[in-house]
């Protein structure tokens, strides 16, 4: 495959993010106490959880939260907490940026259900991860007050911001693309239901698009996403993201970028690096351009590498593109340690 650039979209400073507590990234202190586990500058680093949360549901279900931690143990901790949590925060755009990536997706959506709260946590966090790189922030967040937040604390020195996202049901964040002259992903989602099709992906893509060049926004501006769905749960969505791809790129043009979440593929899945490196190789190779991904595990010099010949590769296309019936193969080969 020839090499073609990726412009990535680190995902990692997510409130839904989650550890699982048996995992190697929590450790246990004595007493009942936890703490998240990191490295920043090649050191080991620890970040205490606070008590409340290790008592929690969540924390019981084996599951936390490591960011939502982070972020507020940076607000609301203790001094050496607080320096804690800052220092976590910025440890996750360090190690995205040194692995490849052009902007830092910031989500804080799940760490309150109070608005005002939401506000206040995206403009510190947004604040906080552009002391620690050079790269542009992608503001994330399903709220219009959360996503102005973000986009008024970027620094434009160091480039356009980008809003994540716009799409018909998110139609009060047009505006604020092109208040803000940030570039924009633009989801396929439609006013109520998500696409299933590539005729129904286009369609909602024609009207969201056609109102953003209404409003001025350039296409190279604009990040389309098609929209990816695990194919456990419908072996079809890999081949319709891909198709798709090529629908959007015919339809939109060269100047547009598309984009997606290419991980979400895999959900469900053995060996997920694997399913999302070829995902993404032949999303690329259909004319995306972008990922919204983690760029330790999906970046250009990595999908340079890739082997088309390699058993791996052809048993994960074959799940991808519906031709191995439920995964049978692929599932096989991994639990035998073929792939």
């Amino acid at each position: 495959m020839e090499q073609k650039p990726l412009i990535v979209i680190g995902e990692k400073i997510h409130c839904t993010r989650v550890f699982k507590t048996a995992g190697a990234r929590v450790k246990a202190l004595g007493d009942g106490a936890f703490a998240l586990t990191y490295r920043r500058g090649g050191e080991a680093r620890t970040l205490p959880v606070p008590a409340d949360v290790a008592a929690g549901p969540e924390w019981a279900a084996g599951k936390v939260r490591h960011c939502a931690v982070a972020a507020r143990q940076f607000l609301h901790g203790d001094a050496d907490a607080s320096a804690r949590g800052a220092d976590y925060l910025q440890a996750l755009a360090e190690e995205q940026a040194e692995a490849g990536a052009h902007f830092l997706d910031v989500n804080v959506d799940e760490y309150s259900g109070d608005p005002a709260e939401r506000v206040e946590v995206m403009r510190r966090v947004a604040a906080l991860v552009q002391k620690a790189t050079p790269l542009p922030l992608s503001i994330d967040s399903s709220h219009p007050d959360t996503l102005r937040a973000g986009l008024e604390a970027c620094d434009r020195p160091r480039g356009r911001p980008m809003l994540n996202s716009v799409s018909l049901e998110r139609l009060g964040a047009l505006d604020l693309a092109a208040e803000h002259d940030a570039a924009v992903i633009v989801s396929a989602a439609g006013a109520a239901t998500m696409p299933r099709t590539v005729d129904e992906r286009l369609r909602n893509l024609e009207d969201i698009v056609g109102r953003l060049r209404k409003r001025g926004r350039p296409d190279e501006t604009l990040f389309i996403d098609p929209l990816v769905f695990p194919v456990a749960t419908d072996g079809a969505n890999g081949k319709a993201f891909i198709e798709a791809v090529a629908a959007v790129r015919a339809a939109f043009g060269p100047a547009v970028h598309i984009t997606g979440g290419f991980s979400n593929v895999s959900f469900g899945l053995p060996n997920r690096n694997l399913i999302n490196e070829v995902f993404t190789w032949l999303a690329v190779e259909a004319g995306a351009d972008s990922g919204i991904v983690d760029p330790a595990q999906i970046n250009g010099a990595r999908l340079a590498r890739v082997d088309p010949g390699s058993e791996g590769f052809r048993l994960a296309r074959a799940l991808l593109m519906n031709e191995d019936e439920f995964g049978a193969e692929f599932i096989a080969a991994s639990r035998e340690g073929r792939i």
